[in-house]
């Protein structure tokens, strides 16, 4: 099973495409796979609505011993069943869960029942062949019971991007695993007739547990929902804001980017922080925080990448025949492989300015909440982006009753920072701005509110400061 979707995995990373009319620089190179990878979607595939299910589907992956007497996840459990598919809902369906246990079980078959296992949280992300984007939140650990046993992984399918959200979910699903798998299901039958809250707003899910009775368990969602599926905390502890900003520049030339590191948690963790730090816009190549191992010539892609490998493969990476790629050693802190220009990339003074915010965090890391590193790291990018790009809506052009066209070049020559107009020239090649223009060009309504508020606050604050 491995091996048929290692080898469809592949040749659909070989297949790329450039956006019609539009010729790219290679760093912009648009990744067009179909398989069911781990791929970002389109940007419409990352909007949460209000009221959808919270999850598609709810597994259980366990290791089941071959022939040869190693060891291949199955799925064991599935909830719900579904029923009465049309042929190609079916063959979707198929795909999917062939694919869940490669990304549950991501280090390989080498496994041994054991007495003792520490609990570990980590996430994935695969793309359907329409574009849409599924998450896995996986919860791994060891089931109750004496002598010796192999881990299994309980695993949701949702399309809404909220980790800690279902990280406290997987908590409840954990504490129900430890009594018996029958009181998990009437828990998530609960949850999935009730309706994904909109940011801010709470959903109560009753749950009746043997020996404890009913209980109420509150799920709320962040009110700021662009925070709502990091952790910018995990990233801050394993690197220094200078090598952060390295990554973040490399990041947003679209390069090819490798992180290291021996936890899954890890792995998950920061690299969906990485992709966070360039909102308002979306990482739209190859994504995939946690490499299978029998994925892992996915590093000898030519187009842009954003993979999570664990530490135990670094000698077989170092040997693939990969193009220039930034190497993050996420255990020890520091960048193992890099392109040699990652200091140059972006502005000199912006730079220095997210760094004092990134180095003024630091210095008070006790005194902050997880929300508040989230909301103080985030500001930091979110202000970069508002004073190199934040002009973009003004040089939209629009006709009477059509849609809006960007006009590039006013757009690039109306930034006096000479500095800045270098870098920009660079940023509007990438993939990520085209599609975010596309979508500005679609309406007059901007699509990223919590980004227009910034740039109205920094435009206001400019004008405050002229009159004063």
């Amino acid at each position: 099973m491995a091996s048929n979707i290692g080898n469809f995995f592949r040749r659909s990373l070989r297949r790329s495409s450039r956006k019609e009319g539009k010729q790219e620089a290679p760093a912009a190179e648009s990744n067009s796979s179909r398989a069911l990878q781990g791929k970002a979607g389109d940007r419409s595939s990352v909007l949460y609505s209000a009221g959808q299910f919270f999850f598609e589907y709810l597994v259980v992956v366990s290791l089941k011993k071959t022939s040869d007497g190693r060891y291949e996840p199955k799925i064991t459990y599935q909830f719900p069943k579904r029923e009465n598919l049309l042929r190609g809902q079916k063959e979707e369906e198929e795909r999917l869960l062939q694919a869940i246990p490669l990304f549950c079980f991501p280090d390989g078959n080498n496994w041994a029942p054991v007495t003792d296992f520490t609990s570990e949280t980590f996430s994935f992300v695969l793309t359907n062949v329409d574009g849409s984007r599924k998450i896995g939140y996986c919860r791994r650990l060891l089931p109750s019971g004496r002598g010796v046993r192999l881990p299994e992984v309980f695993c949701i399918i949702s399309c809404l991007g909220c980790f800690g959200l279902f990280s406290k979910i997987l908590d409840e699903v954990e504490k129900r695993r430890q009594i018996s798998m029958a009181v998990i299901y009437p828990f998530m039958q609960g949850l999935r007739e009730s309706p994904f809250p909109a940011p801010g707003k709470t959903v109560t899910i009753k749950s009746f547990i043997p020996e404890s009775g009913t209980e109420l368990i509150e799920l709320t969602r962040p009110l700021d929902a662009h925070l709502e599926h990091v952790e910018f905390q995990a990233l801050l502890q394993r690197l220094s804001p200078d090598l952060i900003l390295h990554i973040f520049a490399s990041a947003v030339l679209e390069r090819r980017l490798i992180f290291l590191a021996e936890e899954l948690s890890v792995l998950s963790q920061c690299i969906h922080a990485v992709a966070a730090l360039l909102y308002p816009f979306t990482w739209a190549h190859t994504y995939i925080p946690v490499v299978p191992e029998c994925l892992l010539d996915t590093v000898c892609c030519p187009t842009p990448f954003m993979v999570g490998i664990q530490m135990r493969h670094l000698e077989r990476v170092l040997d693939q025949p990969m193009e220039e790629a930034l190497i993050v050693d996420l255990c020890k802190g520091k960048i193992i492989r890099a392109v040699g220009d990652e200091e140059e990339i972006l502005p000199i003074k912006l730079q220095n300015e997210m760094l004092t915010s990134l180095n003024r965090h630091n210095n008070n890391n006790n005194v902050h909440t997880p929300e508040q590193v989230n909301t103080l790291v985030s500001e930091a990018f979110v202000q970069f982006f508002v004073r190199i790009v934040g002009h973009y809506a003004s040089h939209i052009k629009w006709s009477k009753n059509g849609p809006g066209t960007f006009q590039e070049r006013a757009f690039c020559k109306a930034i006096a920072s000479k500095t800045n107009r270098k870098f920009v020239k660079k940023f509007v090649k990438t993939n990520m701005f085209s599609l975010f223009i596309e979508d500005a060009e679609k309406s007059r309504i901007p699509q990223e509110v919590y980004f227009q508020q910034k740039i109205t606050e920094y435009h206001e604050q400019k004008k405050h400061r002229r009159d004063s």
